[in-house]
C-alpha cells in the first residue's frame, strides 16, 4: 500500500489488487469486480468501483482477470489503472438488474433506528434520497453515508420538511435498530429526517431484490453489493439513479431541491 497526494491537499491510499471483471457500465463509469483479498483494506468480495478514465473501461471486458491499482480516498474507491493477467468467469450481473429512472420505487415495511415502523408510502409528498449500507462495511458505506450527511446539511431550511433520507441495511442479522442508531450518530446524521431501516432477513431480501441491488454475505461478514443511491419524487417515482461514490454533495442537494420544487 502506498500513500499518494490528491486534489486540494487531501491524502489517499493506493492499493494493488487482483480480481475478475464481472460487469462494465460505460455511462456511469462503473466496473464490478470479484476481487481477491486486498490486505489492509477489505476481504475478497464482489464490489462496484468508480473508474475515472472511460478509455480504461473500453479496454476491459467481463471475464478478464486483472491486476489493478485502487485509490481509496476520503470520498472515493477509484480504479486508476488495470492490466489483464488472465481469464476468469463472469457470472454476476448486477448493474443490469437495478431499477431504472421513471420506474415506481417499490414500497416496503421496515423498522427504523428507534424501533418504529416506516414505509416508503408514508413519505409520499417528499423527495427521498435512498441508499443501501451496512454498519460493519469495510469499504464504501461510511463514505456514502458521509456524503449524504453533507447533502442533508446543505438542504435549505425551508425545504427540510419536504426531504427525507433513507438508508436500508444490507445486514439485518447484525444491524439492529440500536446498531443503526449508533452508526448514524457516529457519522453525524440528523435523525429528524433520516430513517436507517432494518427488518427480518426475508423482508430485507425482498426489498433488495425489488430494487435490484442484491446482497451476498461473505465468510468474514462482508457483503457483496452495489454502491447505488436512488432519488425518488413525491409521487414515488425514481427520478435519478447514482452509481458509485463520486457524486458531490452540492450536486445531490441541487437535485433534491429541483425534485422538491417540481412537486410544489
Amino acid at each position: 500500500m502506498l500513500l499518494i497526494s490528491v486534489a486540494c491537499g487531501a491524502r489517499a491510499d493506493l492499493y494493488d489488487a487482483v480480481g475478475v471483471v464481472q460487469e462494465i457500465d460505460l455511462e456511469s463509469r462503473q466496473i464490478v469486480v470479484e476481487h481477491d483479498d486486498i490486505p489492509g483494506l477489505m476481504p475478497a468480495m464482489v464490489m462496484s468501483f468508480d473508474v475515472g478514465d472511460p478509455a480504461l473501461l473500453e479496454q476491459l471486458e467481463p471475464g478478464q482477470r486483472i491486476r489493478f491499482k485502487l485509490q481509496h480516498g476520503e470520498k472515493s474507491f477509484r480504479i486508476l489503472s488495470a492490466v489483464t493477467i488472465g481469464e476468469g468467469e463472469a457470472h454476476r450481473s448486477r448493474i443490469a438488474n437495478l431499477l431504472e429512472t421513471a420506474e415506481p420505487a417499490p414500497d416496503f415495511v421496515l423498522t427504523d433506528q428507534a424501533g418504529a415502523e416506516r414505509t416508503l408510502a408514508s413519505l409520499r409528498g417528499k423527495a427521498v434520497l435512498l441508499d443501501f449500507v451496512y454498519t460493519s462495511c469495510p469499504g464504501p458505506c461510511p463514505i456514502l453515508t458521509g456524503t449524504h450527511v453533507q447533502v442533508q446539511k446543505q438542504v435549505a431550511a425551508e425545504l427540510a420538511n419536504r426531504v427525507w433520507f433513507v438508508s436500508i441495511s444490507l445486514d439485518p442479522a447484525r444491524d439492529t435498530p440500536t446498531a443503526l442508531r449508533q452508526y448514524a450518530k457516529a457519522r453525524g446524521a440528523d435523525l429528524l429526517n433520516w430513517s436507517f431501516l432494518t427488518g427480518d432477513a426475508e423482508t430485507i431480501s425482498g426489498v433488495l431484490e425489488a430494487y435490484g441491488v442484491g446482497a451476498v454475505p461473505g465468510k468474514d461478514f462482508e457483503i457483496d453489493h452495489l454502491v447505488v443511491t436512488f432519488l425518488i419524487d413525491g409521487e414515488g417515482r425514481i427520478v435519478e439513479r447514482y452509481l458509485g461514490l463520486e457524486h458531490d454533495a452540492e450536486s445531490l442537494a441541487r437535485d433534491l431541491a429541483a425534485v422538491t420544487a417540481a412537486g410544489s
